[in-house]
């Protein structure tokens, strides 16, 4: 980091700790009492406070990671500070911590650009600060910096695993990993992309060999065409087949195999993933949470993903490719057909976003989800047109682990999309400043809407008392 750019990431992020400061402060003099799911965390976070190891919460479904973590922040601050009462674990106290987190994790998101672009020369310094910040205050996730939730300790772990998985430091992301899935379950897939970094890498090395062998086309220009696919399938399949090979891959990657192997010892043991309540957290094949997560990301990077560019290119591949766009349709549309499930939070509860958006556009009509089709197809043509930069096996991999954090969930929930959204947004290729300054302020205005919607307009269900808020 040079140091001009030094001292404008410290004044970036200085400002943004800053304004973060002055919301928590305005969330916590409105909403003193713990909501909605606080009322499990906070409770719990509070036990662990006075000792109380062994008492647990049926009700919550994830690890303690949080809990114990905030209890390690909170006591020697208490000691340290002099603080005795209870202001010591008190729910701004413990809301507080995530307030940490999400500083944490704009450093990391600046980290990471910083090592995922560095070959290009042509991005600024004042480019790579500009979208540290933008990730950072992406609404879905910003908004929970403000509550005791797991969101922020989650990205914060999983995003701190991937920076040292890059640089090959892979016994430390491990052990980060594990903290990461001590705070979400579902986070052991993102140790899963971690090593399959490695072996994208490995991978990646073989293919150009291969192709520099047979004087082919560099992997770089491959078109994406079904006879490429079937030819890296091929390869693939030769590759992971030989001993030696596994032998290589195995050495490379044993700290995630051994953090693999825990959490299914954990499954079996635990007779699932969720911990505490599982009536409410059953898996399912819901293929269509691929597609919600795909309209999720062209909505959000919108500046990058919906231009007069993409839909052009969109249409010439279309009139192209008739034969395989018209497979994908028929696909997608069985896939709706008898994949979609409607969790009943989905249905009962109208404080969250998705009641409102499942009720406004997927209720109008029965065939409103099979209209919907053909935009799922352009938002994934358009998603994977932006990994284009990406080696083969790298997009191949992170596919794979997009399916497999997405489709087991039977709740459409916004926050299960943050890490995948992450991740995919680090990787693209740096779009122009126009457009990054057009994604921050529509992040900015976003989280003003969700913020004032939050704070101000309250209501009340029939036959109770309680104050209710919309939130993500």
């Amino acid at each position: 980091m040079e140091g001009v750019e030094a001292y404008g990431f410290s004044a970036a992020m200085s400002g943004a700790f800053l304004v973060s400061s002055l919301l928590f402060a305005a969330f916590n003099r409105r909403l003193r009492e713990p909501y909605m799911d606080e009322v499990f965390h906070v409770p719990q976070a509070q036990a662990y406070c006075h000792g109380s190891f062994l008492q647990w919460d049926p009700m919550i479904t994830t690890l303690p990671g949080l809990y114990l973590l905030s209890v390690g922040v909170v006591k020697p601050a208490a000691w340290l500070f002099g603080w005795t009462g209870p202001i010591v674990c008190s729910t701004g106290m413990l809301r507080f911590i995530n307030l940490l987190f999400s500083a944490g994790n704009f450093y990391l998101l600046y980290l990471l650009l910083l090592k995922i672009h560095q070959k290009n020369k042509a991005v600024s310094g004042f480019q790579r600060i500009l979208s540290a910040l933008t990730l950072a205050i992406f609404p879905t996730l910003y908004f929970f910096t403000f509550l005791y939730y797991t969101d922020p300790g989650s990205v914060f772990f999983t995003l701190f695993a991937y920076l040292m998985c890059l640089y090959g430091n892979h016994k430390a992301s491990a052990l980060l990993g594990f903290c990461g899935f001590m705070f979400r379950q579902t986070n052991i897939v993102w140790t899963v992309f971690c090593a399959g970094n490695v072996v994208a890498e490995k991978l990646n090395e073989a293919w150009k060999t291969e192709l520099l062998k047979k004087k082919d086309e560099k992997i770089s220009a491959m078109k994406g065409s079904f006879p490429d696919l079937i030819r890296v399938l091929k390869f693939l399949i030769e590759y992971l087949t030989s001993p030696k090979n596994l032998v290589t891959l195995v050495a490379l990657t044993w700290p995630y195999i051994i953090l693999v192997t825990a959490f299914f010892v954990f499954v079996f043991v635990n007779g699932g993933i969720v911990v505490g309540d599982r009536s409410s957290h059953e898996a399912c094949l819901h293929f269509p949470q691929l597609f919600y997560f795909l309209s999720f990301t062209v909505f959000f990077s919108f500046p990058h993903l919906l231009t007069p560019t993409k839909i052009s290119k969109f249409l010439l591949s279309l009139r192209k490719h008739p034969v395989q766009y018209g497979l994908i349709t028929v696909i997608s549309l069985f896939l709706v057909w008898k994949f979609t499930y409607v969790h009943k939070y989905l249905l009962a509860d109208n404080r969250h976003y998705t009641f409102y958006v499942w009720r406004k556009i997927f209720q109008r009509h029965e065939l409103v989800k099979y209209a919907l089709v053909p935009a799922y197809i352009f938002a994934g043509w358009s998603f994977f047109d932006t990994l284009k930069t990406k080696p083969v096996f790298w997009t191949l991999m992170y596919s794979v682990c997009l399916l497999a954090v997405t489709v087991p969930q039977k709740l459409l929930e916004f926050r299960y999309f943050i890490l995948p959204f992450l991740v995919y947004r680090l990787n693209i290729p740096f779009p122009s400043l126009s457009r990054q300054l057009l994604e921050l302020a529509f992040y900015i205005a976003v989280n003003m809407v969700a913020f004032f919607l939050f704070l101000n307009k309250t209501f009340q269900w029939p036959n109770s008392v309680e104050v209710q808020r919309f939130m993500w």
